[in-house]
């Protein structure tokens, strides 16, 4: 699987092992905090370094 900028619910389920309706729960919240930000997201979408920062403390593409 190649990594994109873009990560969906699928993809956040099977990396944290729950269900599709809390990755999609999850994904919802990331991208409300996105927009808050004045970030522009895509509906079922968030972006992948977001979400490895605040999943596992990530920042700067490590």
């Amino acid at each position: 699987m190649t990594k994109t900028a873009l990560i969906n619910a699928k993809e956040v389920a099977e990396i944290l092992g729950t269900s599709k309706s809390h990755a999609y729960k999850l994904v919802q919240q990331l991208n409300d905090e996105l927009k808050k930000q004045g970030y522009i997201v895509i509906a079922g979408k968030v972006s992948r370094a977001y979400f490895e920062e605040k999943i596992y403390g990530l920042q700067g593409g490590n």
